[in-house]
């Protein structure tokens, strides 16, 4: 069994931390302090294990960019690679610095790629077409307060302003690398901050789109998402979708997990409340 062979390569996942220095929301079950002692534990967690990254899957801070100031120093204890993707809180922060936020997360631009062992990872930027995140008087804003009023006329279940869409470019673009790392012979892992599969009220506002890119191309593995705390999956063609749950909901339960890519499979340890998974490939 593949579970019992050594995996090609680990890396380590956790998703919304959602940290800020404010009083926890008890009704939505959400201790934003607390998260700072959460990840430095997932971090004591990854440091004796071997990985080849650790991906935060989005919303980093809850709100305030000063928040960053805390909980970045806490992934400094780090041994591996820390790397980071946007997600909606992550632009909570005064209207001068939405377009700081990718730049103080140490990111190469708000969406990219790289590749492992013969694996192409494909990191989107969720919020590109949103109605907080571009600058004002970007015409992403604008097309995003068009996109919502229609999803609302149509009584979709994910018509919220918490949601968001790719612009055409970076939908163009996430079908070009599939399509690179198709050539080189690279299977594909995409990560990005909201859910597209199963459909949900937390999911992107052109979800179908991407389900059916992701869904039609063989070499496309997983995509790996965080937003909806309280965790979901799904298959979509021979594609995986797992939605991670977040580490800033609950007092004192955390919430992340190890990933081991096999030949075969894929091995999710989730450490708390976080579920083992085994996904064939």
């Amino acid at each position: 069994m593949s579970s019992l062979a050594s995996p090609l390569f680990r890396f380590g996942i956790i998703a919304d931390p959602q940290y800020a220095a404010i009083a926890p929301h008890l009704a939505m079950d959400r201790y934003y302090a607390n998260s700072l002692s959460k990840v430095a534990a997932a971090i004591e967690v990854f440091n004796d294990e071997e990985l080849s990254f650790v991906m935060t899957l989005g919303d980093v801070i809850d709100r305030s960019f000063s928040s960053f100031d805390d909980i970045l120093p806490v992934y400094e204890k780090l041994r591996h690679e820390a790397l980071f993707l946007l997600g909606n809180h992550d632009f909570s922060v005064s209207a001068g610095h939405l377009s700081d936020v990718a730049a103080r997360l140490g990111m190469p631009s708000p969406y990219y790629s790289f590749s492992r062992y013969g694996w192409r990872f494909i990191v989107l930027d969720g919020n590109e077409v949103s109605i907080f995140a571009p600058p004002e008087g970007h015409p992403h804003r604008a097309l995003a307060t068009e996109m919502l009023a229609e999803l609302q006329a149509k009584g979709a279940r994910n018509a919220h302003r918490w949601n968001a869409a790719l612009s055409d470019e970076q939908f163009a673009w996430l079908g070009d690398e599939i399509a690179k790392a198709a050539e080189a012979g690279e299977r594909v892992i995409v990560m990005n901050h909201y859910p597209v599969h199963p459909p949900s009220e937390h999911g992107m506002w052109d979800s179908k789109r991407i389900v059916a890119l992701l869904a039609s191309q063989a070499n496309v593995v997983a995509y790996l998402n965080g937003h909806d705390h309280a965790g979901n999956y799904g298959l979509a063609g021979a594609c995986h979708f797992v939605n991670f749950k977040g580490v800033v909901d609950t007092e004192a339960q955390n919430a992340f997990a190890i990933v081991e890519v096999h030949a075969s499979s894929i091995e999710i340890r989730g450490f708390g409340r976080e579920p083992s998974r085994t996904l064939s490939i």
